[in-house]
């Protein structure tokens, strides 16, 4: 149970991995055409590229104990799935956006099973001792 969660999260953090890396490289240039962005929009994107990567270092530091990080990670995993909210209100209210970002709305919006997965580990953690 802790092996599988545990590889689950070190996949899903590649995500937020590439998504920071290219978005602070690349800003808002990498999603439209570059005569199109404007400094406000760019500054905004490549800043919040900085918190997937904040938030992929968070996720690599509490996944050796991720049973014994109940709080940590609920707080990212509501933080993450919050944004999943933002995306999906975007969604309904402009129109749906390429599919990679489909995707994301997708996982972010299954989060709250991930909590139910951790949650069931910490009680199985706390009741054998280990």
């Amino acid at each position: 149970m802790k092996r599988g969660l545990q590889i689950f999260l070190a996949v899903f953090s590649l995500a937020p991995l590439y998504f920071g890396i290219t978005g602070i490289l690349f800003g808002a240039a990498g999603l439209m055409p570059a005569d199109d962005v404007i400094p406000e929009i760019d500054s905004q994107f490549r800043y919040l590229s900085g918190f997937y990567l904040g938030f992929t270092a968070i996720i690599w530091w509490f996944i050796p104990n991720i049973d014994r990080h109940i709080w940590l990670f609920r707080f990212v995993t509501l933080a993450i799935f919050l944004g999943g909210l933002a995306r999906l209100h975007s969604y309904l209210t402009v129109g749906a956006p390429a599919p990679e970002m489909m995707a994301g709305i997708g996982i972010e919006m299954a989060l709250p099973l991930v909590i139910i997965w951790q949650t069931a580990l910490a009680r199985k953690t706390a009741r054998s001792g280990v």
